[in-house]
């Protein structure tokens, strides 16, 4: 049985003023409250905004034990059909693997307007010994290692993230990233990468090669002074900023 919505991480649906619209998507273990600063930013500047919660996410970790890569796509997928439906432009923005998951809509639907990736999860290169680690784990009967969340330079903020990490579900996702890694040489859609060089959970050099591998436009920032969850670090205004200003720019005219 599945259990009660975490305090925060309540999915929003929002219409706004304009004809465009924006999706915002969360990370892995992570909920909606991390992205909840951008995505009111987005709605304050007039976008239709459909901010999902991803299956398993923000409520208890037994919930997400089943869930892979394919439920968090179809959520994504269902989000971003919603928006549509009300919008003539669409930006999508995401975080961790809810940039892994904006890679792949925007490979699914080159009408898209733009992209924004926050310290995404690009490619599985580099990964191999964590995949070791994690199969280890598994063959041994462990489902859940240590958790991943509130990578947070700012000591007053704490991410509302779950305290362990499912393994088979995180398996799942570093194996989604090969063929989407694949995808990145055909993608023309505009590109926004905002990159914390101290990260302590996707490896930097993650955002280097998408942007040297992507076929697009591509808009780089440096987020100095915030870690992996940067939306909710230091840095958050400068994302909030710098995301409303690309995504007016990618759905103008």
């Amino acid at each position: 049985m599945s259990h009660p919505i975490l305090e925060g991480a309540e999915p929003w649906s929002h219409d706004g003023e304009g004809p465009h619209g924006a999706l915002v998507i969360h990370g892995f273990t992570g909920n909606p409250s991390s992205m909840r600063g951008l995505a009111e930013a987005l709605g304050a500047a007039g976008f239709h905004v459909e901010m999902p919660r991803l299956p398993g996410h923000g409520t208890h970790l037994d919930d997400m034990l089943t869930t892979t890569w394919d439920d968090w796509r179809g959520e994504a997928e269902a989000a971003y059909q919603r928006l549509a439906a009300r919008s003539e432009k669409i930006v999508i923005a995401g975080l961790s693997m809810g940039g892994a998951l904006t890679l792949r809509l925007g490979a699914d639907h080159p009408e898209t307007a733009g992209l924004i990736c926050i310290n995404a999860a690009t490619t599985p290169l580099g990964d191999a010994a964590m995949v070791a680690m994690l199969q280890e784990f598994v063959d041994g009967g462990t489902e859940v290692m240590p958790g991943i969340g509130s990578d947070i330079a700012d000591p007053d903020v704490t991410e509302s993230a779950y305290a362990g990490a499912p393994v088979r579900p995180l398996m799942s996702l570093i194996e989604a990233l090969g063929p989407l890694s694949q995808a990145y040489a055909t993608m023309h859609v505009p590109l926004l990468i905002l990159a914390s060089p101290q990260d302590h959970v996707v490896p930097p050099e993650q955002q280097d090669y998408l942007a040297e591998h992507y076929a697009g436009p591509v808009e780089r920032i440096t987020l100095e002074r915030s870690y992996h969850v940067a939306t909710q670090d230091y840095d958050k205004q400068l994302i909030f900023d710098a995301s409303v200003d690309f995504a007016k720019k990618v759905t103008a005219g």
